[in-house]
């Protein structure tokens, strides 16, 4: 009799369609798992903390959309934790049903904001551009409903688990068109002693003060402390009041970054530390030489 052990995969939830770009990045940030879509923010979050899951992958920022609205604010009101963060390049591929040419197409489907980001391509192909809620969404409609003349814009995982073919990628007008996630937990995770680059995440309330969010930037300043993010988001049910969050370099423990946090206190309502977790390294440059080339 086999009496070995087995460890089921982590269960980690995400926003969207199966074949969405959350879940790219829980494939290449925590590989091995399984993967559960949702269909909102909430339900992501809800699903963390209920432990239907163990974590959930949420976006928060995009080189070029900028702040995720939706993710800063759950955080604001919701008792969990960040454990990580993954910054995922965006390549977004032209997709159609199998034998289908690009020269067959004349409409393409996605999200709002996956079509503002190849506007440079669609403008040159002349197509009609249909907005829909979700990239992957555009990728399973086409293959259900699609027709010849139609395509849709989405990830190469899209494109591989509806079974389209891939006519063109990296169509993005960007080459630094990058995404930053978030691993979110409803416990915290000590951090590796060993562990250099650290990135702790901060939210704060200010007092109604005069120049209450400069006396509140001020202790990391003299502390040497480099910030790499300040967010601000209204305060649910509190007309003209901010949440402020803060990412900084540095371990919450260390002196430097106790005293900053100690001044921060005296001039905030509220204070909360989110996570401290390893700090993710950017991607760099995507080397092709050609964006947009055609599909093989």
């Amino acid at each position: 009799m086999d009496t070995r052990m087995t460890t089921a995969p982590l269960r980690v939830a995400f926003q969207g369609m199966p074949g969405a770009y959350s879940e790219q990045a829980c494939r290449e940030r925590l590989p091995g798992g399984e993967y559960l879509p949702f269909k909102t923010f909430e339900e992501v979050f809800d699903a963390v903390d209920e432990g239907r899951v163990q974590l959930g992958m949420v976006p928060v920022e995009n080189s070029m959309a900028g702040v995720v609205s939706d993710s800063y604010d759950l955080l604001a009101i919701k008792d969990l934790h960040i454990i990580g963060e993954y910054f995922l390049p965006v390549r977004h591929c032209l997709m159609a049903h199998r034998g289908v040419s690009l020269e067959q197409v004349r409409k393409v489907y996605s999200h709002p904001q996956a079509l503002a980001q190849c506007q440079g391509f669609l403008k040159r192909q002349g197509w009609e551009r249909v907005a829909v809620y979700d990239t992957a969404g555009a990728a399973e409609d086409l293959s259900r409903n699609g027709h010849p003349h139609e395509a849709a814009i989405a990830s190469e995982l899209a494109a591989e688990l509806y079974d389209l073919e891939i006519l063109a990628r990296n169509i993005q007008d960007s080459r630094r068109n990058t995404t930053r996630f978030l691993v979110i937990s409803k416990q915290g995770k000590p951090l590796d002693p060993q562990i250099e680059s650290v990135k702790t995440s901060l939210l704060f309330e200010v007092r109604n003060i005069p120049a209450a969010l400069y006396k509140c930037l001020g202790g990391f300043a003299t502390n040497g402390i480099n910030l790499t993010r300040l967010e601000s988001r209204p305060v649910a049910g509190k007309d003209w009041s901010y949440h402020f969050y803060l990412d900084f370099q540095g371990r919450p423990d260390h002196e430097p970054s106790q005293l900053a946090i100690e001044e921060l206190g005296f001039f905030t309502h509220s204070l909360k530390i989110l996570g401290s977790y390893p700090e993710a390294p950017k991607p760099p440059e995507d080397p092709d030489p050609q964006a947009g080339e055609e599909g093989a």
